[in-house]
């Protein structure tokens, strides 16, 4: 039996969610280090559950394992905020264009509830969450596992990107129009004119330098 399967697979995600947020949000900075022993002694395990954590941070492009360096936070430059803009750009629009065939009421009632909380949110952890679910549910019906997992390795990018320039900037409330209008193509059922919206949308945040989606 391998090393793997004697960690208990929820303390392997816990550590993995409470690091993954911690770089998302900015608390943990682009080339620090995470050593074993540290977060195996904050989360009183073993080192196999953290190792396992490492690597689903890795395979979500959060971390790096570096030959003699250990493992490394990813750095988010300007490079890799535009490269990321460019392919969600184009792969989040194929989601859509596969998944708006086989939206329902139910679909448009979880887009519209998310977009009401993005305009509800009070803080940028409330709107990050609400605005990632809009996009999560664009993509929901695509079929497509594989793209999937791509849009979600995105989706951790250009959340790291929003928190290390939202705080910097000032937060405020905000409301996305576009999301609405998105949300009213779909009802009419005019996938071209959603998909031309969001291609737009997506275009937008990157240009304004604030690429939230």
């Amino acid at each position: 039996m391998s090393e793997l399967n004697n960690a208990p697979s929820s303390t392997v995600d816990r550590i993995a969610e409470v690091l993954r947020l911690r770089i998302i949000r900015g608390e943990i900075a682009g080339g620090a280090a995470l050593r074993q022993d540290h977060v195996a002694q904050e989360f009183q395990s073993s080192h196999v559950p953290v190792r396992e954590a490492f690597r689903q941070l890795e395979a979500e492009g959060l971390v790096l394992t570096l030959p003699r360096r250990g493992v490394r936070v990813t750095m988010v430059d300007r490079a890799t905020v535009k490269e990321n803009a460019e392919m969600r750009g184009s792969l989040e629009i194929l989601a859509l264009r596969h998944s708006a065939r086989k939206f329902g009421a139910e679909h448009i009632a979880r887009l519209e509830q998310a977009h009401a909380a993005c305009a509800a949110a009070g803080s940028l952890v409330e709107w990050d969450a609400a605005n990632n679910l809009f996009h999560d549910i664009l993509s929901s019906e695509c079929g497509m596992p594989r793209l999937l997992a791509v849009l979600k390795q995105l989706q951790l990018t250009n959340s790291r990107y929003l928190f290390s320039t939202g705080f910097k900037r000032g937060w405020q409330p905000r409301s996305d129009h576009d999301h609405a209008l998105i949300i009213e193509a779909l009802k009419e059922r005019k996938i071209d004119r959603a998909v031309q919206l969001l291609s737009m949308h997506i275009g937008t945040m990157e240009r304004v330098g604030f690429v939230a989606g």
